[in-house]
């Protein structure tokens, strides 16, 4: 059928299609409708109009539905519930209990601080599916700017015009070394007492291991890196087995250091970088995207002034 030849009819004409089909009385519909029997009647007449057709045969005393009425009535009925249902199920979304939020972040945060963002978000929204996808700050970058998600965590300093970051916390370094060895009761190491250890690291292409090699190249050091593994996990694993030691941010090493391993302040250099939430400056966010971001402002642990 063309467009132009469409009947124009609103949800309220369809209920009021329904009702005299359900009650069998104009009288008995109006009152259901709470409208008066003349503007019933008028709704009545402008549907049967607008569709070229009688729905129903009236008498001063009955009111009988025709043939074209009920095959209308069938039709106005499924319209009106898959109404229903999506309006529903647009609420539903705009309240953040159904959807699906997909996020990047960087190791550090994915094996830290992430679980218990999700934890907490998902209390509130079980009906809410999550992706999440770990990598590198290159490939976070990457999928906020390719728009494979909704929104990133990684290091919010020097980002590309196109992407926004929203700062959370600035986080420090600490060298990861087991309870037993020689420097484990230390409070504070500078990086230069490194120099002799086996050390463990993360790929070159990372953003802690580049910040690790230029505060060492600055200071005119050179660490030994022996083992350079993929994930946070495999590194502290590492470091227990006795491998080596390693310099990770502070907020990584939570969930990893258990009876066995201490995190040590790196005190000189001073190494720090910006966390935060990366977004394409230009999209609108998600309602669960926007829910995410608001609980991780809100509820970020900061141990450091961003």
């Amino acid at each position: 059928m063309a467009t132009h030849a469409l009947p124009d009819l609103s949800a309220r004409q369809l209920e009021a299609v329904l009702a005299v089909a359900e009650y069998g009385s104009f009288i008995a519909a109006s009152a259901r409708l709470r409208i008066s029997q003349p503007a019933l009647t008028r709704t009545i007449k402008r549907v049967e109009a607008a569709l070229g057709v009688r729905l129903f045969e009236r008498s001063t005393r009955h009111v009988q539905i025709t043939p074209a009425g009920r095959e209308f009535v069938a039709v106005a009925e499924r319209l009106l519930n898959d109404l229903r249902l999506t309006v529903r199920n647009l609420r539903e979304v705009a309240e953040e209990q159904r959807g699906r939020l997909a996020l990047s972040s960087i190791m550090s945060v994915a094996s830290g601080v992430l679980p218990l963002l999700l934890a907490a978000y998902r209390a509130d929204r079980p009906g809410i599916e999550i992706q999440v996808r770990e990598g590198v700050h290159g490939s976070v970058l990457e999928d906020v700017r390719s728009g494979g998600v909704d929104l990133g965590l990684s290091y919010v300093d020097d980002l590309p015009d196109a992407i926004e970051g929203i700062p959370l916390q600035r986080e420090t370094f600490s060298v990861v070394v087991p309870k037993r060895h020689r420097l484990a009761a230390r409070r504070s190491l500078a990086l230069a007492e490194l120099k002799d250890e086996p050390m463990v690291a993360l790929p070159p292409d990372s953003r802690t291991r580049r910040t690790v090699d230029a505060a060492t190249s600055t200071a005119g050091l050179s660490l030994r890196q022996v083992v350079t593994v993929g994930q946070f996990a495999t590194l502290m694993g590492c470091v227990r087995a006795g491998v080596g030691l390693a310099v990770v941010p502070t907020g990584a090493t939570a969930f990893f250091l258990g009876r066995d391993l201490r995190a040590i302040p790196v005190s000189e250099p001073r190494l720090s970088r910006r966390l935060g939430l990366i977004t394409l400056r230009e999209r609108e966010p998600s309602p669960a995207a926007a829910g995410f971001m608001a609980l991780a402002r809100r509820t970020w642990p900061k141990p450091g002034r961003v």
